[in-house]
C-alpha cells in the first residue's frame, strides 16, 4: 500500500512539475545509423515581451552539430511559442549522451534535459555490395578564395574610372586657363594682368614673377615679330630685335631698346645670381616691360590686305569657329558619358557593398531561379493517386514507363509522370503517380532506395542521404529523403553539387512520388522548394 501511494505521489509530482515546466526537450528518434541526422528540438513558451537565447554550439557532447534551423515561432493567447532544432550526428558507433544546455530567459538560465541516443553501424553484406579501394584526397572547393578577384575587377573598375575623371577634369582646366586671343598683344596683356593678380613678388617669390614677366615679352617678340626669342640669350635678342626693326621697318626709341635690356638681364641677375630687387624696382621693371610691348606693337606697319586675303581669313575664321564648336561638344559628350559611367561604377559598387555581389549579379544580369520564383505560380491536379500543388511553372506530361525494368511494369496498371526542366536545368521538379494492378503493401523506404538508385542510373554521384518523417497539412504522412549529390557535366569537364529532395506517399493500390533538384546554395531555387513541398495536397486514389 504504501509503494502504491509512493508511485502515485511520484507520478502527481511529476505531472505538476511537467506543468511547471519551462523548457521541453525532445529528440526524434533514439537510435539512428552512423552519420544520419538526429534532430533535436527545444521548445519553449515565453510571454511576447520575453527575450529567448538559444546557444551557437558546434557539438552537444560527443555530437556534432551538422545543421542549426531557424527558430519556429507560434503565437497562441497572447504568448510566443518558440521551437528550436538542431541536427546532431556522430561518425563512430556506441551511446552517446547529449548533455543538458543553458537556455536564457530573460538573461535566466534554464536547462534542457540530457538524453541518451545510440549510434549503430551499417551492416554491409560483402556478398552483394561491391568493395572498392579508398579514394585519394580530393581538392578543397576553393570558391570562396575567387572573392578576391571580384573585388580586385571592381576597384580596378573603380581606379579606371577616377582616372578617366580626373585627366577630363585637368584637361578641362588647362583648356579653360589657354584662352583663345586674336592677336599678340591682346595675349600678352592679358597675360601681365593675370601675373599681378597672382601677387607673387609680394609673396616672395621673386624669382618666379620675374621668369613669367620675361617669358610673356619673349612669347609676346616671338609671335609679332617673327624672331626665336625663347632660344635666345638677352644679347642676342637684342640684337635680333634690333635688326628686325630694320627689316620691317619700325621706328623704335633707343630708350625702349635699352628699357627692355635692362628689365632682361634684372632677371638673369634674379634667376642666376640670387640677386633681389627692391619693390619699387620691380614695380618699375613691370612697367617697362608693359610699356616696351605696347611701343613694339605700334612701331609695327600695318600691312592692308587684299580683298581676296579678307576672304579667305574670314573663311578661315568661321572654320576655326566650327572646329572649335565641334570639339567642346565632343568633350561635353565625353564628360556626360565618363560621369554617366562613373556613377554607374559608384552605385553598382555601393550595392555591392551594401547588399553583396550576389544581390548585384541577380538583378542586373539575371538568374532563372529568381524569375521563377517572382513568375505567376500555378495550383494544379497531377496524375493518380491526384497530387494539387503549387508551381511556378505549369508541369508537361513526361513517358518514364520506358526506363522501368519489365517487370516492374508488369505490376503496374497505370502511370503518369509531370516534370519541368530537365536534368541538365538550374531547377527540376517532377510529380509521378502509379497504380498497381493488385493492393500491394509499399515499403516506403525501399521504394524511395530505389528512386534514388534510378538518379544514380541517370548520372548523380557520391549521393548523401538522410531520411525523416514527412506530413501534409491535412496530416497525410509519407517519407521525406533529402541531401546532395555531384552532376558530371562531360562538355565543361567539370561538376556540380545539387541538393535534392523527394517525397513519397503510399496509398492503398497507388503511390505518389515528388522529386525536385537545383545547384546547392541557390536561395532562390530553396525558396521555390520550401513553397512548393508546403503546397502538397494528395488526393484517394480512384478504381
Amino acid at each position: 500500500m504504501k509503494i502504491r501511494l509512493y508511485l502515485l505521489f511520484l507520478l502527481v509530482t511529476t505531472a505538476v512539475f511537467a506543468q511547471q515546466k519551462q523548457v521541453v526537450t525532445s529528440i526524434d528518434t533514439i537510435k539512428n545509423k552512423i552519420g544520419a541526422e538526429f534532430k533535436l528540438s527545444i521548445k519553449t513558451t515565453v510571454d511576447t515581451s520575453s527575450k529567448v537565447i538559444f546557444p551557437k554550439l558546434k557539438n552537444f557532447g560527443a555530437l556534432e552539430v551538422i545543421q542549426s534551423y531557424p527558430i519556429d515561432t507560434i503565437k497562441t493567447d497572447g504568448r510566443y511559442e518558440l521551437v528550436k532544432k538542431y541536427g546532431l550526428t556522430q561518425f563512430d558507433s556506441g551511446r552517446y549522451v547529449i548533455p543538458s544546455i543553458k537556455i536564457f530567459i530573460n538573461s535566466k538560465p534554464f536547462l534542457t534535459d540530457s538524453l541518451l541516443v545510440e549510434v549503430a553501424n551499417v551492416k554491409v553484406d560483402t556478398l552483394k555490395q561491391k568493395m572498392f579501394d579508398i579514394k585519394g584526397i580530393a581538392p578543397a572547393d576553393n570558391s570562396i578564395g575567387d572573392w578576391w578577384k571580384y573585388l580586385l575587377i571592381i576597384a580596378l573598375i573603380v581606379g579606371i574610372g577616377v582616372l578617366i575623371y580626373w585627366y577630363i577634369k585637368k584637361h578641362q582646366k588647362k583648356k579653360l586657363q589657354e584662352e583663345i586671343y586674336k592677336t599678340p598683344i591682346e595675349k600678352a596683356t592679358s597675360l601681365l594682368d593675370t601675373l599681378e593678380k597672382k601677387e607673387l613678388w609680394q609673396k616672395g617669390e621673386v624669382k618666379a614673377y620675374y621668369s613669367e614677366l620675361t617669358d610673356i615679352a619673349r612669347n609676346y617678340i616671338e609671335e609679332a615679330i617673327e624672331i626665336p626669342a625663347m632660344e635666345s640669350t638677352t644679347s642676342e635678342l637684342i640684337q635680333g630685335l634690333k635688326a628686325a626693326s630694320v627689316k620691317k621697318k619700325m621706328t623704335l626709341s633707343q630708350e625702349i631698346i635699352e628699357n627692355l635690356e635692362r628689365v632682361l638681364k634684372q632677371a638673369d641677375l634674379v634667376k642666376f645670381a640670387k640677386s633681389k630687387p627692391l619693390d619699387f624696382e620691380i614695380t618699375e621693371d613691370r612697367n617697362k616691360i608693359q610699356k616696351a610691348i605696347l611701343t613694339l606693337d605700334n612701331s609695327i606697319p600695318v600691312e592692308v590686305p587684299a580683298e581676296e586675303d579678307v576672304l579667305l581669313n574670314e573663311a578661315q575664321r568661321q572654320k576655326q569657329i566650327q572646329i572649335q564648336l565641334l570639339k567642346k561638344r565632343k568633350k561635353r559628350i565625353v564628360t556626360a558619358v565618363v560621369s554617366v559611367a562613373f556613377l554607374l561604377v559608384g552605385t553598382t559598387t555601393f550595392f555591392i557593398v551594401i547588399k553583396g555581389f550576389d544581390y548585384v549579379k541577380d538583378n542586373v544580369f539575371g538568374n532563372p531561379t529568381k524569375e521563377l520564383l517572382e513568375g505567376e505560380w500555378v495550383k494544379s491536379d497531377y496524375g493518380n493517386p491526384g497530387v494539387i500543388i503549387e508551381t511556378p511553372k505549369v508541369l508537361k506530361r513526361v513517358d518514364l514507363t520506358k526506363t522501368l525494368p519489365k517487370d516492374g511494369m508488369a505490376l503496374v496498371k497505370e502511370m503518369q509522370s509531370f516534370a519541368y526542366g530537365s536534368v541538365s536545368d538550374h531547377f527540376y521538379l517532377m510529380v509521378s503517380t502509379l497504380k498497381y494492378k493488385k493492393e500491394t503493401e509499399i515499403d516506403l523506404k525501399k521504394s524511395m532506395d530505389g528512386a534514388l538508385q534510378s538518379l544514380e542510373a541517370q548520372g548523380a554521384q557520391n549521393i548523401i542521404v538522410k531520411q525523416e518523417d514527412f506530413e501534409t497539412k491535412e496530416g497525410i504522412k509519407g517519407l521525406k529523403a533529402y541531401g546532395t549529390f555531384q552532376k558530371i557535366d562531360d562538355d565543361k569537364q567539370s561538376s556540380v553539387k545539387i541538393y535534392y529532395e523527394a517525397l513519397l506517399f503510399s496509398q492503398e493500390g497507388g503511390l505518389q512520388q515528388i522529386l525536385l533538384f537545383h545547384e546547392e546554395g541557390d536561395t532562390y531555387a530553396n525558396t521555390i522548394s520550401e513553397r512548393v513541398l508546403s503546397s502538397v495536397e494528395l488526393k484517394q486514389a480512384s478504381k
